[in-house]
């Protein structure tokens, strides 16, 4: 008999692993189908390495060759969407889902998918209901908005108040503000899409009243302003504030319309921020329609939330397109949880992570980081050196693009020239869960600011697994 066929006669039955799997407690509740197509796949390919020759008979003992059949299968069958520990100090990192919700909205989400609720149900009249009513209260409460409706991105939420206001019109922006934000999406496409005719007035780094004055014509919808809060320019510039705008504007009935991009219903200037803009402060200065990001600066669910004068958002909300750009359930449930928080600003910074982690205080997190740092030394022992750095954090997301964060960082650098700082980096990627952090200053770095308290030792234990595998 040949080795390969002496080598195909040890591996086991498909039902024999299936049995075995069935064992295991973190794989006995997966649907067997899915399990036997894993199991399948897997023996396939021992089935090719041992065509090509490439496994010895100690390979195929049926321990180790069943233990790493299992290893496979478990491997395989996590879902392809999980958790990530987030180790970059990058707040709202896009790729890895921006705001983290606060326990309140978690537990809103929690209940709106585990059972029934009155989405569209007047619990008054017994009747059909607004699945928008269930926030508009809150919104027009912390914003002071006339109006509220909300969609499900703020791109969605421009596209839709320019089909409805702007169709066909011309809409007079300045040319500093013709924004580009993540994915390539500008507002001038978004503009086309909507139907409306972009109208470019003043320069790049100067646009004044004059320009948007001389501009109007009778084919004019709207003026439009777009906050620059993903990029900044300095020096020698001048732009025309909403009140100036509404000089102009309102004689001749036209909206005032401004998006915010990630928007924000915090004041940072107590914690040196610089100067955002809020979108209470739009509504005061008389801003007729606002739209800005829910799942950014605000720290809730991904949603578009336009405010402003109920006579513009309610032809909004009759705009067919609307349908297609509602929000969801579990967004409803997120969102009123995380508004309400804002009704008492100081509550908001301390329960809403976004918030709590951007306003985190640098003592704090160099504790943080100690506390990190000596988890890692009884976790890595003489595998690895662990020091610690002062570094600079991001808020990410397009939001304050010009302000570094103070933190400190934890340095690891391996004690083996073997495991070089990317294959550290790629075999962190492959854990359970994953980890993220950043190779800087020729170590592998982890930013404290972006870990929960309880993740921690869950860094250790990740770090430890690593340097811990006899490849490394």
């Amino acid at each position: 008999m040949s080795d390969t066929s002496k080598f195909y006669r040890l591996l086991p039955s498909v039902d024999g692993v299936l049995d075995r799997l069935a064992e295991e407690p973190d794989l006995a509740a997966r649907p067997r189908p899915f399990l036997k197509d894993l199991v399948t796949e897997t023996l396939d390919e021992v089935r090719k390495l041992i065509r090509e020759g490439r496994v010895t008979e100690e390979d195929l003992d049926a321990a180790v060759l069943l233990s790493n059949i299992i290893d496979t299968v478990r491997r395989r069958s996590r879902p392809h969407f999980r958790r990530v520990v987030n180790a970059t100090g990058v707040v709202l990192h896009t790729n890895l889902g921006r705001s983290l919700l606060a326990d309140g909205a978690v537990q809103a989400v929690s209940e709106a998918c585990a059972r029934y609720s009155n989405l569209e149900f007047d619990l008054e009249t017994g009747k059909r209901g607004s699945r928008y009513s269930h926030v508009e209260d809150i919104l027009k409460r912390v914003t002071g908005a006339e109006a509220g409706l909300v969609v499900n991105n703020n791109a969605a939420a421009v596209l839709l108040v320019l089909d409805t206001l702007c169709k066909g019109g011309e809409v007079i922006v300045s040319r500093g503000e013709l924004v580009e934000i993540g994915g390539s999406f500008r507002i001038p496409e978004v503009m086309e899409k909507s139907g409306a005719f972009l109208r470019e007035v003043g320069a790049t780094n100067r646009t004044h009243l004059h320009d948007y004055e001389n501009a109007i014509t009778e084919e004019t919808t709207a003026l439009l302003k777009v906050h620059a809060s993903n990029y900044r320019i300095i020096g020698f510039t001048k732009e025309v504030s909403i009140p100036e705008l509404r000089t102009i504007a309102q004689p001749r009935g036209l909206p005032v319309i401004e998006d915010l991009g990630s928007g924000t219903l915090f004041d940072f200037a107590p914690f040196a921020f610089g100067y955002e803009p809020t979108v209470q402060e739009k509504v005061a200065q008389g801003a007729d329609v606002i739209t800005f990001s829910g799942d950014k600066v605000l720290g809730g669910p991904q949603a578009g939330i336009i405010v402003g004068r109920a006579e513009f958002v309610e032809r909004i909300k009759k705009n067919p397109l609307n349908r297609a750009l509602r929000i969801d359930k579990m967004t409803l449930a997120a969102l009123e949880a995380t508004l309400q928080l804002y009704m008492d600003p100081e509550l908001a910074r301390k329960k809403i992570p976004t918030l709590a982690m951007m306003t985190a205080a640098s003592e704090d997190l160099r504790k943080k980081a100690d506390r990190l740092a000596r988890r890692l030394r009884r976790t890595l022992g003489d595998r690895a050196t662990i020091s610690l750095m002062q570094g600079a954090s991001r808020v990410g997301g397009g939001s304050f693009p010009e302000r570094d964060l103070e933190t400190t960082l934890v340095r690891v650098v391996p004690a083996s020239e073997r495991t070089s700082l990317k294959a550290l980096r790629d075999r962190l990627l492959q854990g359970d869960p994953p980890l993220v952090g950043r190779i800087e200053d020729d170590a592998f770095c982890l930013d404290p600011r972006t870990l929960a308290e309880d993740e921690l030792s869950l860094t250790a234990e990740l770090l430890g697994s690593v340097f811990g595998d006899p490849e490394q």
